[in-house]
C-alpha cells in the first residue's frame, strides 16, 4: 500500500486555507493549474511510496516511538512558494520549524529501520502543496499572493499514518483519496 507519514492541520486552519485558495482561483490562469483539495493539505513528513503490508507493523511502532519523543510543537500556515517552476505551488509554514524537521527525519529514520527503502535523503522543507502542474507554470503572481497569507497558530500533537489512493479513471481533475492507517499523540499530548 502506498503510504506516506503527515501532520495535518486542524479543520478551523484548513478552512482559512480554503478561503485563501478560492481567492487564488479567480487568479488569470488559474483554471490552467491542477488545484489539490482539501482532503489533500496536510505536512508530508516522508513518503513511504509502495510498503508490504508485513513492515507495517514494525513502522506504525517505530513511528509511535518518533511521535512519543517528540513533544507537541507550535505551527501555522504562512506565506507561499514553488518547487520546479511552477510545477509545484505551496504554502509554508511558521512556528517550531525545528521539532517539524526532526519529526521529520525520526519518520524517515523509522521507515529505514523497518526496512522501507526510504531514497536519497534531502533537507526537510516544510510546505504544504495547493497545486500542481504537469509542465513549468509562472506561478509569480500566486506566490505573491500568498505572501500575505498566515493562519493561527495551533499546537502540533500528533502523527499520522495514510494511505493514498491514486485516481484511476482517468477523468481530469479527480483528485486521490486519503484513508487513516494509524495517528499517533506526540510526547506529553496525550
Amino acid at each position: 500500500m502506498r503510504l506516506f507519514a503527515a501532520v495535518p492541520p486542524p479543520e478551523d486552519v484548513i478552512r482559512e486555507l480554503a478561503h485563501e485558495v478560492a481567492e487564488l482561483k479567480k487568479l488569470p490562469g488559474a483554471d490552467g493549474l491542477r488545484w489539490t483539495g482539501r482532503p489533500g493539505w496536510h505536512f508530508t513528513l516522508a513518503f513511504y511510496g509502495e510498503v508490504d503490508e508485513e513492515v507495517i507493523p514494525d513502522l506504525s511502532a517505530r513511528l509511535e516511538r518518533a511521535a512519543g519523543r517528540t513533544p507537541p510543537f507550535p505551527l501555522a500556515l504562512r506565506g507561499g512558494g514553488q518547487f520546479g517552476r511552477g510545477r509545484a505551488l505551496w504554502t509554508g509554514a511558521e512556528g517550531d520549524l525545528r521539532s517539524l524537521r526532526q519529526l521529520a527525519d525520526r519518520s524517515e529514520a523509522a521507515a529505514r529501520r523497518a526496512g522501507v527503502p526510504t531514497g536519497e535523503h534531502r533537507r526537510y522543507k516544510a510546505h504544504l502543496t495547493v497545486a500542481r502542474s504537469r509542465e513549468a507554470v509562472d506561478v509569480r503572481p500566486y506566490v505573491e499572493a500568498l505572501g500575505a497569507f498566515g493562519s493561527r497558530t495551533w499546537t502540533v500533537d500528533e502523527v499520522v499514518l495514510v494511505r493514498s489512493h491514486l485516481p484511476k479513471s482517468g477523468v481530469p481533475g479527480e483528485q486521490p483519496r486519503y484513508e487513516t492507517v494509524a495517528r499517533w499523540p506526540l510526547g506529553g499530548a496525550g
